[in-house]
């Protein structure tokens, strides 16, 4: 499924994840102006590369380079896939959260990503870019605190497109699922290059765990008219 659309109203403008997808989209136009050559060692020098990761696991440079790799992008589908989803997911956690939670989650996410992708591959030397990981936390709390929101979506059928709505339990829970297939089935791959499936899996389980704590702490939104009935909708399967 490709999700297009939830009915999750917010309450406030969602600047953070605005800004997190143009910086994104700008850091990814500059690198078009790279060769080939100072892309491939730009990645080398500036983000994730396991085997050196696996050398010195927390050291600053470390950490840097995994901040600096959730803004790069291998390619523009790369791109398009990841903040069409912080896009649709993001603004309802800012909204609820706040910025410092939701920071606190959306980097934490990257850096459990990052790390698991090391753990099941720590002598790959193939740059771990994207924001895939930290966007995969935000799917794991948006799945906790809004399981029953309605996500409309298309599913590619031969040539045509069938339109669906289903709850983001399953949207997101059928999403995890296959990164962890995927993960397992090619476990290996990424010393060859690919889809770092294991840190789609280690992002989405930080951002669970992330909301598992906070949750007890995030009041509920003011009792109003239309944002209320909504909210009501897409709590309405809380685990």
């Amino acid at each position: 499924m490709i999700p297009l659309h939830d009915l999750n109203p917010t309450r406030r403008f969602p600047l953070v994840t605005y800004l997190l997808i143009g910086i994104n989209v700008v850091v990814f136009f500059w690198q078009q102006r790279l060769s080939e050559e100072q892309l491939h060692q730009l990645f080398l020098t500036l983000s994730v590369v396991p085997a050196n990761v696996a050398q010195a696991p927390f050291s600053a440079e470390t950490l840097l380079d995994m901040v600096r790799s959730m803004f790069f992008h291998g390619n523009l589908a790369h791109l398009l896939g990841n903040m069409l989803y912080l896009y649709l997911f993001g603004d309802n956690l800012e909204d609820r959260l706040g910025v410092p939670l939701y920071l606190l989650l959306y980097f934490v996410s990257g850096f459990a990503a990052g790390y698991a992708q090391v753990l099941v591959n720590p002598a790959s030397e193939i740059p771990l870019v994207g924001a895939s990981g930290a966007i995969s936390g935000v799917l794991g709390g948006y799945l906790l605190l809004f399981p029953g929101v309605e996500v409309r979506g298309i599913i590619p059928i031969g040539y045509f497109f069938h339109t669906v709505r289903w709850p983001a339990w399953v949207v997101l829970g059928m999403w995890f699922v296959i990164q962890l297939l995927y993960g397992l089935l090619g476990l290996g791959a990424m010393a060859e290059g690919g889809v770092a499936f294991f840190a789609h899996v280690g992002g989405f389980v930080a951002g669970l765990g992330i909301m598992a704590v906070l949750m007890p702490f995030i009041h509920p939104p003011p009792r109003s008219d239309r944002y209320q009935m909504l909210y009501d909708r897409a709590s309405r399967y809380r685990f």
